[in-house]
């Protein structure tokens, strides 16, 4: 019980702080006040962040108890018994939900938001509201801190209901998605099990420019996940949206407070609730005719054109979720301070950009809507109310039903040892691929006569359960008696592990160990064959390459590795005229020269110059995974005449190359001097010029390639610091996490090469 214990003392000693409680005289001082000062503000992160609830256990949360770190197979055996017999003991009782999503477009607040978080005759219990694009600015772009969370959390909240006083429970950004968590005081103290994640779906899947926030809480007894995304941009875009999607629920995940368990995706929840800029816009309509059916408030014939309506009704996204009614007009794109469609030379056709999905039991719609007297943005913010029925525990029900779960565990505990049946012990992936998933089923089943715990655990010397590239999902649980779950094995390779797959250093092979609580181990083989990438290849290797790597045999691969990075690293030490590397070259046993750039930058950097030199947003939206994949396999396995995808594929497609470079093409080595030398632009160029020959050939080449695209930055809309930013990150790496101050030099440094 220690960490419970932990959290009360925490609350008691801050409760002065953490109960941000909202009163009509005091609006904004009592939500932010803390022990000292009144009218302190929400600046301190710490007491913003922490949940406001009750020191003393309740009812509702005995059953949560059992999910402390220290319970170990038998608390989970009466945890798993409670959860089967959960409607012995609890009720639903209706709570309301209030849901808000604004995309407020890089602006400050400028008027009340009480027309859209005020709108409903009775106070609701809970406030979710999402915003999008809270600052649009290219500091909060890459990450830094923004001044308008705190004018918008402002806004907020002296915009709720006026009845009540509410308790701000959790505020979550990434960079402009923000998702704010406010409860009825009365409420606090039945929340329990707090949580907040963020993934970004931006370039190479890390910017947080596009993505969700989340955040995951248990109400009374019932398990809650409140999402709130924005979704990739442009009318062409819905596959991209619906990769997002799926992303965020494969990526973003909570961790337990029992850590025998798994972590929690979104789908593992009694209720979720989707909120967000979702970006599906209206497809085969013209402007005109778009407006023609708002003005006669045909919102039915309309919406079946809406890209999101037709990916439900083919069940490419959003699987299993409700949608209310839309019969308000679409809430994008307005001139901003007024009710007026897009006036703009793009004049973009109006789309119901802004939506609210739940997927769940025991909810029912009351109103959804849009708020067209809110006139901030070019979006208009859009609200929905939902009527919950929540799970709440009747005591002495759940006391009589843990009595008898006990007396039955005691009863059998130590009569039979745990016993598991495999569905295979042997599995095969084949044609493992960069960055590529590939996935296997597992199926175990409770054979025995008790309820059994697993766990893949370490083999002796080993450090982890399994290969890097290798995971199970789930990698411990439980099973109860007669039943059987499915673990995924899942194989993937990344920038981290591909260095010694492609030259055969590494292969895919590995053992895994089944463990049981009380019981036996079982071991799993896994094997597969690796298709060799350009990706996480050397510079020298590639450069010493005139085939498609695929083409080329493994032992000629694995003397390439062996001779780079330092041979080639060693060569540059030596005077920048020394002929040495030339010597080394010509006694390759290949009797061609090697390439001056790896083939397959140029090709990328080629297609990009030909026919991306105006593309908008380039290095900035992501492109497919799937043209991804096309891409990687033209350039392992063949040099086409032409790439295939798009221009934003193709992008993406070159930065994780040099992502994925084993050496940086400004090499491990080099990188301390570059950040002494940061702030002069003759010792930068210095540095360059001692580069081994490939790298400096390679640095050379994309440097000229960018300052290209920035003679046409008037329709490219690329600048100097956003190719910096993102560029000087991936040519400039160090082998350890940088700080901001790190991060600085290292853009300052290649800044003088784009100019």
């Amino acid at each position: 019980m220690s960490g419970m214990t932990r959290d009360s003392e925490k609350l008691s000693e801050k409760k002065g702080s953490l109960e941000k409680v909202r009163s009509p005289n005091s609006v904004l001082q009592k939500s932010k006040g803390n022990s000292t000062q009144d009218n302190q503000s929400i600046s301190s992160r710490e007491e913003r962040d922490d949940l406001v609830r009750s020191s003393s256990h309740t009812t509702s949360n005995k059953a949560q108890i059992l999910a402390m770190p220290q319970f170990g197979l038998r608390d989970n055996l009466i945890r798993c018994e409670l959860l089967k017999n959960e409607d012995s003991y609890t009720y639903l009782e209706n709570f309301s939900f209030f849901l808000g999503t604004y995309n407020v477009n890089g602006q400050t607040p400028k008027e009340s938001l009480r027309p859209w978080l005020s709108c409903t005759l009775t106070p609701p219990d809970i406030y979710c509201l999402g915003f999008q694009e809270l600052d649009l600015s290219k500091e909060a772009f890459f990450f830094s801190d923004t001044p308008k969370e705190l004018e918008w959390l402002k806004a907020v909240y002296e915009a709720l209901h006026p009845e009540p006083k509410y308790a701000l429970v959790k505020l979550i950004r990434l960079v402009g998605i923000m998702l704010i968590f406010y409860v009825k005081e009365e409420h606090a103290e039945f929340i329990s099990d707090l949580d907040a994640e963020t993934v970004g779906t931006g370039i190479m899947g890390r910017m947080g420019n596009k993505g969700a926030v989340a955040i995951r809480f248990r109400f009374h007894n019932s398990d809650i996940c409140v999402v709130n995304s924005h979704l990739a941009a442009h009318v062409e875009e819905y596959e991209r949206r619906n990769q997002d999607f799926k992303d965020i629920c494969g990526r973003l995940q909570f961790r337990q407070l029992d850590p025998t368990q798994p972590p929690l995706t979104i789908m593992k929840h009694n209720v979720v609730l989707w909120i967000g800029d979702l970006n599906y816009r209206i497809s085969d309509l013209d402007v005109d005719s778009v407006k023609d059916l708002i003005t006669k408030k045909d919102f039915e014939t309309l919406h079946s054109y809406d890209q999101l309506k037709r990916q439900l009704d083919k069940e490419a996204v959003f699987v299993g979720f409700e949608e209310g009614e839309i019969d308000f007009q679409p809430t994008y794109k307005y001139d901003t301070g007024s009710d007026n469609w897009d006036t703009s030379e793009k004049c973009r056709i109006p789309a119901w950009c802004d939506r609210i999905l739940w997927k769940g039991k025991n909810i029912q719609q009351e109103h959804y809507k849009s708020h067209m007297a809110v006139r901030t943005s070019d979006h208009k913010p859009v609200s929905s109310l939902l009527i919950i029925g929540i799970k709440r525990v009747n005591s002495e029900a759940y006391k009589k039903t843990f009595e008898e779960i006990v007396r039955n565990i005691d009863k059998m505990e130590n009569e039979c040892i745990p016993s598991l049946s495999l569905s295979k012990r042997e599995l095969h992936f084949k044609d493992v691929k960069f960055m590529q998933h590939q996935a296997e089923t597992l199926s175990l089943f409770n054979d025995g006569q008790v309820p059994c715990q697993f766990e893949f655990i370490q083999k002796p010397n080993e450090s982890t359960y399994s290969k890097p590239w290798l995971t199970a999902n789930p990698s411990k649980g439980f099973i109860a008696q007669g039943g059987s779950m499915d673990i995924d094995l899942e194989v993937f390779v990344n920038r981290s592990t591909a260095t010694d797959l492609n030259c055969g250093k590494q292969e895919i092979e590995d053992i895994l160990v089944l463990h049981l609580e009380r019981g036996k181990d079982y071991f799993i083989s896994v094997t597969g064959n690796y298709l060799s990438s350009c990706y996480g290849t050397s510079i020298y290797s590639l450069c010493h390459m005139r085939e498609p790597i695929q083409d080329m045999p493994k032992e000629i691969l694995l003397q390439l590795a062996e001779k780079s990075p330092n041979d080639d690293i060693a060569t540059a030490e030596k005077s920048p005229n020394d002929d040495t590397a030339t010597t080394e070259k010509s006694s390759e046993d290949d009797t061609e020269k090697p390439l001056d750039i790896p083939k397959e930058l140029w090709m990328m950097v080629d297609h990009l110059f030909r026919k991306a030199i105006d593309q908008e947003d380039l290095f900035q939206q992501p492109g497919l995974r799937t043209e991804f994949a096309e891409i990687r396999d033209c350039l392992d396995s063949g040099m086409p005449d032409s790439l295939p995808g798009s221009n934003h594929s193709v992008a993406e497609a070159l930065l994780l190359f040099l992502d994925a470079l084993p050496e940086p093409v400004i090499p491990f080595s080099f990188y301390q001097q570059c950040l002494e030398c940061s702030s002069n632009a003759a010792q930068c160029a210095k540095v360059i010029s001692m580069l081994p020959q490939y790298h400096k050939n390679v640095f050379n080449y994309l440097a000229a390639f960018l300052r290209e695209l920035l003679k046409n930055s008037a329709s490219n809309r690329l600048d100097v610091a956003i190719l910096a930013t993102i560029f000087a990150s991936l040519l400039l790496r160090s082998r350890k996490k940088q700080d901001f101050a790190e991060k600085t030099k290292t853009q300052e440094f290649f800044q003088h090469f784009l100019t």
